[in-house]
Protein backbone atom coordinates (compact mmCIF):
# COMPACT_ATOMS: atom_id res chain seq x y z
CA UNK A 1 0.00 0.00 0.00
CA UNK A 2 2.88 2.38 0.67
CA UNK A 3 3.90 1.96 -2.98
CA UNK A 4 0.64 3.67 -3.97
CA UNK A 5 1.42 6.74 -1.91
CA UNK A 6 3.12 8.65 -4.71
CA UNK A 7 4.11 8.51 -8.35
CA UNK A 8 7.89 8.41 -8.70
CA UNK A 9 8.56 10.60 -5.70
CA UNK A 10 5.83 13.21 -5.09
CA UNK A 11 3.73 12.42 -2.02
CA UNK A 12 0.11 12.41 -3.20
CA UNK A 13 -1.55 11.92 0.18
CA UNK A 14 -0.47 15.24 1.67
CA UNK A 15 -3.43 17.58 1.46
CA UNK A 16 -2.07 21.05 0.90
CA UNK A 17 -5.36 22.82 0.18
CA UNK A 18 -8.25 23.61 2.56
CA UNK A 19 -10.62 21.53 0.41
CA UNK A 20 -8.22 18.59 0.49
CA UNK A 21 -7.83 18.76 4.25
CA UNK A 22 -11.61 19.01 4.66
CA UNK A 23 -12.18 15.90 2.54
CA UNK A 24 -9.43 14.01 4.35
CA UNK A 25 -10.96 14.88 7.73
CA UNK A 26 -14.40 13.72 6.56
CA UNK A 27 -12.87 10.47 5.26
CA UNK A 28 -11.05 9.92 8.56
CA UNK A 29 -14.24 10.23 10.60
CA UNK A 30 -16.08 7.92 8.21
CA UNK A 31 -13.28 5.36 8.36
CA UNK A 32 -13.28 5.36 12.17
CA UNK A 33 -16.97 4.42 12.08
CA UNK A 34 -17.09 1.96 9.18
CA UNK A 35 -13.52 0.90 8.47
CA UNK A 36 -11.35 2.07 5.56
CA UNK A 37 -12.74 -0.24 2.86
CA UNK A 38 -16.35 0.55 3.74
CA UNK A 39 -15.45 4.24 3.79
CA UNK A 40 -13.93 3.89 0.33
CA UNK A 41 -17.06 2.17 -1.00
CA UNK A 42 -19.33 4.82 0.51
CA UNK A 43 -17.16 7.59 -0.91
CA UNK A 44 -17.32 5.98 -4.32
CA UNK A 45 -21.10 5.67 -3.99
CA UNK A 46 -21.32 9.40 -3.30
CA UNK A 47 -19.07 9.97 -6.29
CA UNK A 48 -21.38 7.82 -8.42
CA UNK A 49 -24.33 9.97 -7.35
CA UNK A 50 -22.39 13.07 -8.35
CA UNK A 51 -21.53 11.44 -11.68
CA UNK A 52 -25.20 10.66 -12.34
CA UNK A 53 -26.12 14.26 -11.54
CA UNK A 54 -23.41 15.39 -13.95
CA UNK A 55 -24.91 13.08 -16.55
CA UNK A 56 -28.36 14.59 -16.08
CA UNK A 57 -26.87 18.08 -16.27
CA UNK A 58 -25.02 17.17 -19.45
CA UNK A 59 -28.27 16.05 -21.08
CA UNK A 60 -29.84 19.41 -20.30
CA UNK A 61 -26.84 21.26 -21.71
CA UNK A 62 -26.85 18.98 -24.73
CA UNK A 63 -30.50 19.72 -25.46
CA UNK A 64 -29.93 23.47 -25.14
CA UNK A 65 -26.96 23.32 -27.51
CA UNK A 66 -28.64 21.14 -30.11
CA UNK A 67 -31.71 23.38 -30.15
CA UNK A 68 -29.39 26.16 -31.31
CA UNK A 69 -27.67 23.83 -33.79
CA UNK A 70 -24.34 24.38 -32.04
CA UNK A 71 -22.11 21.39 -31.34
CA UNK A 72 -24.51 19.17 -33.28
CA UNK A 73 -23.39 20.96 -36.45
CA UNK A 74 -20.31 18.72 -36.21
CA UNK A 75 -22.35 15.52 -36.40
CA UNK A 76 -23.32 15.31 -40.06
CA UNK A 77 -19.95 16.51 -41.41
CA UNK A 78 -18.17 13.96 -39.19
CA UNK A 79 -20.43 11.17 -40.45
CA UNK A 80 -20.01 12.26 -44.07
CA UNK A 81 -16.25 12.32 -43.64
CA UNK A 82 -16.26 8.84 -42.10
CA UNK A 83 -18.23 7.44 -45.04
CA UNK A 84 -15.57 8.61 -47.48
CA UNK A 85 -12.92 6.61 -45.62
CA UNK A 86 -14.75 3.29 -45.59
CA UNK A 87 -13.67 0.19 -47.47
CA UNK A 88 -14.52 -3.50 -46.99
CA UNK A 89 -11.28 -4.39 -45.21
CA UNK A 90 -11.25 -1.27 -43.04
CA UNK A 91 -14.92 -1.74 -42.09
CA UNK A 92 -14.17 -5.29 -40.98
CA UNK A 93 -11.09 -4.23 -38.99
CA UNK A 94 -12.83 -1.38 -37.19
CA UNK A 95 -15.88 -3.56 -36.47
CA UNK A 96 -13.62 -6.16 -34.85
CA UNK A 97 -11.93 -3.45 -32.77
CA UNK A 98 -15.15 -1.81 -31.61
CA UNK A 99 -16.43 -5.20 -30.42
CA UNK A 100 -13.74 -5.05 -27.73
CA UNK A 101 -15.57 -2.11 -26.16
CA UNK A 102 -19.00 -3.77 -26.30
CA UNK A 103 -21.14 -5.40 -23.60
CA UNK A 104 -19.13 -8.63 -23.87
CA UNK A 105 -15.63 -7.49 -24.75
CA UNK A 106 -15.22 -4.73 -22.18
CA UNK A 107 -16.40 -6.78 -19.16
CA UNK A 108 -13.96 -9.53 -20.16
CA UNK A 109 -11.10 -7.02 -20.30
CA UNK A 110 -12.15 -5.46 -17.00
CA UNK A 111 -12.43 -8.83 -15.22
CA UNK A 112 -9.06 -9.96 -16.58
CA UNK A 113 -7.39 -6.77 -15.35
CA UNK A 114 -9.20 -7.06 -12.01
CA UNK A 115 -8.05 -10.63 -11.39
CA UNK A 116 -4.45 -10.02 -12.47
CA UNK A 117 -4.01 -6.81 -10.46
CA UNK A 118 -5.81 -8.12 -7.37
CA UNK A 119 -3.75 -11.31 -7.23
CA UNK A 120 -0.48 -9.62 -8.09
CA UNK A 121 -0.89 -6.86 -5.50
CA UNK A 122 -2.64 -9.08 -2.93
CA UNK A 123 -5.08 -6.27 -2.22
CA UNK A 124 -8.81 -5.74 -2.73
CA UNK A 125 -8.24 -2.16 -3.86
CA UNK A 126 -7.91 -2.93 -7.61
CA UNK A 127 -11.11 -5.00 -7.48
CA UNK A 128 -13.01 -2.26 -5.66
CA UNK A 129 -11.82 0.49 -8.00
CA UNK A 130 -12.39 -1.41 -11.26
CA UNK A 131 -15.81 -2.75 -10.29
CA UNK A 132 -17.00 0.60 -8.97
CA UNK A 133 -15.65 2.47 -11.97
CA UNK A 134 -17.35 0.04 -14.36
CA UNK A 135 -20.69 0.07 -12.53
CA UNK A 136 -20.66 3.87 -12.37
CA UNK A 137 -19.90 4.09 -16.07
CA UNK A 138 -22.77 1.74 -16.90
CA UNK A 139 -25.16 3.68 -14.65
CA UNK A 140 -24.22 6.97 -16.31
CA UNK A 141 -24.82 5.48 -19.75
CA UNK A 142 -28.24 4.08 -18.84
CA UNK A 143 -29.39 7.32 -17.19
CA UNK A 144 -28.32 9.51 -20.11
CA UNK A 145 -29.88 7.23 -22.72
CA UNK A 146 -33.17 7.26 -20.80
CA UNK A 147 -33.20 11.04 -20.48
CA UNK A 148 -32.30 11.85 -24.10
CA UNK A 149 -33.46 8.90 -26.18
CA UNK A 150 -31.62 10.25 -29.20
CA UNK A 151 -31.89 8.27 -32.43
CA UNK A 152 -28.74 6.83 -33.94
CA UNK A 153 -27.54 7.82 -37.42
CA UNK A 154 -29.67 6.35 -40.24
CA UNK A 155 -29.04 2.66 -40.89
CA UNK A 156 -28.29 3.54 -44.51
CA UNK A 157 -25.21 5.41 -43.24
CA UNK A 158 -24.07 2.69 -40.82
CA UNK A 159 -21.95 -0.43 -41.15
CA UNK A 160 -23.62 -3.69 -40.00
CA UNK A 161 -24.21 -5.24 -37.55
CA UNK A 162 -26.66 -2.48 -36.66
CA UNK A 163 -27.48 -1.23 -33.17
CA UNK A 164 -30.90 0.01 -32.06
CA UNK A 165 -30.57 1.39 -28.53
CA UNK A 166 -30.55 5.13 -27.85
CA UNK A 167 -27.54 6.91 -29.27
CA UNK A 168 -26.59 9.45 -26.57
CA UNK A 169 -24.08 8.98 -25.03
CA UNK A 170 -21.78 6.37 -26.54
CA UNK A 171 -21.46 3.59 -23.97
CA UNK A 172 -18.45 2.13 -25.77
CA UNK A 173 -16.64 5.47 -25.54
CA UNK A 174 -17.54 6.15 -21.91
CA UNK A 175 -16.59 2.67 -20.74
CA UNK A 176 -13.32 2.77 -22.66
CA UNK A 177 -12.27 6.00 -20.94
CA UNK A 178 -13.20 4.74 -17.47
CA UNK A 179 -11.88 1.17 -17.62
CA UNK A 180 -8.69 1.98 -19.53
CA UNK A 181 -8.16 5.00 -17.29
CA UNK A 182 -8.53 3.21 -13.96
CA UNK A 183 -6.33 0.30 -15.08
CA UNK A 184 -3.69 2.76 -16.31
CA UNK A 185 -3.87 4.59 -12.98
CA UNK A 186 -3.31 1.38 -11.02
CA UNK A 187 -0.37 0.44 -13.25
CA UNK A 188 1.24 3.89 -13.11
CA UNK A 189 1.25 3.79 -9.31
CA UNK A 190 3.78 0.93 -9.48
CA UNK A 191 5.87 2.18 -12.41
CA UNK A 192 9.10 3.89 -11.42
CA UNK A 193 10.31 4.85 -14.89
CA UNK A 194 8.92 8.01 -16.44
CA UNK A 195 8.92 6.42 -19.90
CA UNK A 196 6.77 3.55 -18.65
CA UNK A 197 4.25 5.91 -17.11
CA UNK A 198 4.04 7.99 -20.28
CA UNK A 199 3.57 4.84 -22.38
CA UNK A 200 0.83 3.51 -20.08
CA UNK A 201 -1.07 6.80 -20.00
CA UNK A 202 -0.65 7.24 -23.75
CA UNK A 203 -1.83 3.71 -24.52
CA UNK A 204 -4.95 4.18 -22.37
CA UNK A 205 -5.74 7.54 -24.00
CA UNK A 206 -5.15 6.15 -27.50
CA UNK A 207 -7.42 3.17 -26.79
CA UNK A 208 -10.23 5.38 -25.51
CA UNK A 209 -9.88 7.82 -28.40
CA UNK A 210 -9.78 5.08 -31.01
CA UNK A 211 -12.83 3.39 -29.47
CA UNK A 212 -14.83 6.60 -29.66
CA UNK A 213 -13.80 7.41 -33.22
CA UNK A 214 -14.61 3.85 -34.29
CA UNK A 215 -18.23 4.46 -33.28
CA UNK A 216 -18.43 7.51 -35.55
CA UNK A 217 -16.59 5.74 -38.38
CA UNK A 218 -19.10 2.87 -38.35
CA UNK A 219 -22.07 5.22 -38.20
CA UNK A 220 -23.23 3.76 -34.90
CA UNK A 221 -23.06 7.10 -33.06
CA UNK A 222 -23.03 10.79 -33.75
CA UNK A 223 -19.82 12.63 -32.95
CA UNK A 224 -21.45 14.55 -30.06
CA UNK A 225 -22.48 11.21 -28.50
CA UNK A 226 -18.80 10.34 -28.32
CA UNK A 227 -17.66 13.82 -27.27
CA UNK A 228 -19.98 13.92 -24.24
CA UNK A 229 -19.10 10.31 -23.35
CA UNK A 230 -15.42 11.25 -23.21
CA UNK A 231 -16.06 14.23 -20.92
CA UNK A 232 -18.34 12.25 -18.60
CA UNK A 233 -15.85 9.39 -18.48
CA UNK A 234 -13.00 11.72 -17.53
CA UNK A 235 -15.13 13.33 -14.80
CA UNK A 236 -16.10 9.96 -13.29
CA UNK A 237 -12.51 8.70 -13.51
CA UNK A 238 -11.33 11.79 -11.62
CA UNK A 239 -13.86 11.11 -8.86
CA UNK A 240 -12.74 7.47 -8.54
CA UNK A 241 -9.08 8.46 -8.31
CA UNK A 242 -9.87 11.17 -5.75
CA UNK A 243 -11.72 8.64 -3.61
CA UNK A 244 -8.72 6.32 -3.75
CA UNK A 245 -6.30 9.08 -2.75
CA UNK A 246 -8.50 9.84 0.27
CA UNK A 247 -8.52 6.15 1.15
CA UNK A 248 -4.72 6.08 1.05
CA UNK A 249 -4.61 9.08 3.36
CA UNK A 250 -6.62 7.12 5.94
CA UNK A 251 -4.66 3.91 5.43
CA UNK A 252 -1.34 5.65 5.98
CA UNK A 253 -2.61 7.09 9.24
CA UNK A 254 -3.62 3.58 10.30
CA UNK A 255 -1.45 1.02 8.42
CA UNK A 256 -3.15 -1.94 10.13
CA UNK A 257 -6.46 -0.96 8.54
CA UNK A 258 -5.51 -1.93 4.98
Amino acid sequence: MRDDRGVAGPDLIKNRTPAGRLLAGWMARLSSLLGPHAALLLTLAVGALIAVLLTVASTEIYEAVTEGDGVSALDQPALDGARTLRSPWLDTTVTAFTTIGGPIGMPILAIAALVILTLHRRSWTPAILIVTAGVGSLLMTVVAKQFIGRARPPLADAVPPYEYSASFPSGHSLNAVVIAGVVAYLLILRQARRQSRIFTAGAAALFAMAMGLSRVFLGHHWFTDVLVAWTLGIAWLALVITAHRLYLTIWYRDPDAG
